[in-house]
């Protein structure tokens, strides 16, 4: 089965076209506070032609539960990105939602946690202890391993030009991107987008993964 596509960070409509209409699975807006910040009313505005096999993630960080379920329910979400330091128990409250937990090798050893059957998938970002993500930045995909036989999505400064070491080295359920294939913060460049998707597509790996 091809690795996941996601192309996050998006905020304008001819992005969102061309995004799913070059191949990307899933596509991602942020709600945290980020250059990449979406209302909810643009979201709507920006998914309203998207096609039902495309998937839209809302990226959250440690944001008031109350606020994830209204807009999850407004902008009818179909997976929760949680970004922040979200325990546990936030996210059992979360119950009856698709989560998508992000997990930052590297850092602290409370911000490591094994793969939970609970979430729809987990997403591996650089570390950094000044920012949640959206770096640009390459962790050292060594520190993968752990996460080898789960379902998870591999993001953290990926481009055209690392996209399919990355891949051959880690073997992700998916893949994530968002400044590697931008022209500025939110601004996403159409022909960096395209050679990305392009790009994964190329790269076969072979996997007994029951989640592919």
């Amino acid at each position: 089965m091809s690795t996941k596509i996601k192309i996050c960070g998006l905020t304008r409509i001819e992005d969102v076209e061309f995004a799913a209409a070059a191949g990307a699975d899933l596509l991602g807006f942020v709600f945290a506070e980020s250059p990449r910040r979406v209302m909810p009313e643009k979201v709507v505005t920006l998914c309203r032609d998207l096609p039902d096999k495309v998937l839209k993630v809302g990226v959250f960080v440690d944001a008031p539960l109350n606020e994830i379920k209204d807009i999850a329910a407004f902008c009818q979400l179909d997976l929760l990105q949680l970004h922040g330091l979200e325990d546990e128990a936030y996210c059992a409250a979360l119950n009856g939602f698709n989560l998508i937990k992000v997990l930052r090798p590297g850092g602290p050893q409370s911000l490591i946690k094994p793969a939970s059957g609970s979430f729809w998938a987990t997403l591996l970002d650089t570390w950094l202890p000044d920012q949640p993500g959206g770096s640009g930045r390459v962790f050292d995909w060594r520190l993968a391993a752990p996460f080898a036989g789960s379902r998870f999505f591999l993001a953290g400064g990926l481009s055209v030009d690392n996209v399919q070491t990355a891949i051959r080295q880690t073997r992700p359920f998916g893949v994530d991107v968002s400044s590697g294939v931008e022209a500025a913060p939110g601004i996403k460049d159409q022909m960096k987008m395209k050679n990305f998707i392009s790009m994964v597509r190329k790269t076969k790996i072979t996997s007994d993964l029951s989640q592919r």
